[in-house]
């Protein structure tokens, strides 16, 4: 049974796919720790790559889907597989290189005291490279309106650099998440806290993607935007 799973939802990244695979294996413990990816149907070959890797490295698994559905519902099916392997510790981040892998094992070290670590680019000591300054404003707006709307003090709620503990995701009930875009991240955060649960924030750098096309839209924002208060309003009555 694997000690940490290393969930990567892929969507037209093979230019990025292979290099990330190879720098988690220089980072983790390949003999107790896999990644595994979760392709929704890339039409740009992501997932044929995915099955050579996984053909040539042990460590390695792939999780295929038939299309693209977002990336809440890529994330649960990785959580569920993960568990199913008997997951000590199961993450999440960005295979286009956002998300730094060897900041992977300070993330792991985190949960010996924490339910869920998150990367954050707000923590003291965290921050973003190369965002021009509409991103800057979304994604620190995005925060703080979530931060507000949902009474908590976490820094970076929209971040999708994580660590759970098995025992967080059986906590929260994977079957209630119902998000599809980045609201995913703020709605699992929230439940953690509402659960009582411990949520440790360490700073990471957080750098625009290396290559391929960013998946955020509108429609993303939007969900986000009313996501938000729903979960305030299921929480005040007894719904959430």
């Amino acid at each position: 049974m694997p000690r940490a799973v290393v969930c990567l939802p892929t969507y037209n990244e093979r230019e990025n796919l292979e290099q990330m695979v190879g720098e988690l294996g220089e980072v983790l413990d390949t003999t107790r720790d896999r990644v595994l990816v979760i392709d929704d149907g890339s039409p740009d070959g992501t997932g044929e790559i995915a099955d050579r890797l996984a053909g040539e490295l042990g460590w390695v698994g792939v999780l295929h889907r038939t299309e693209k559905q977002g990336i809440g519902p890529a994330y649960i099916a990785g959580f569920r597989e993960a568990l199913a392997d008997g997951a000590e510790l199961v993450l999440e981040m960005d295979c286009d290189f956002s998300h730094d892998p060897a900041d992977v094992p300070r993330l792991v070290e985190a949960a010996a005291d924490a339910d869920l670590v998150l990367g954050s680019r707000y923590a003291p000591g965290g921050g973003t490279e190369n965002w021009g300054l509409p991103r800057r404003i979304v994604s620190r707006g995005g925060c703080l309106y979530a931060q507000v709307l949902l009474g908590v003090q976490v820094r970076d709620l929209t971040g999708g650099f994580k660590c759970f503990r098995r025992e967080t995701l059986e906590a929260i009930d994977l079957d209630a998440l119902s998000a599809h875009g980045y609201a995913f991240q703020i709605e699992t955060t929230y439940r953690v806290l509402r659960a009582g649960l411990r949520v440790k924030e360490i700073p990471i750098r957080f750098v625009e993607r290396r290559a391929g096309a960013s998946k955020m839209t509108g429609a993303i924002v939007a969900e986000a935007m009313w996501k938000v208060p729903l979960l305030r309003l299921r929480a005040l009555t007894g719904r959430l």
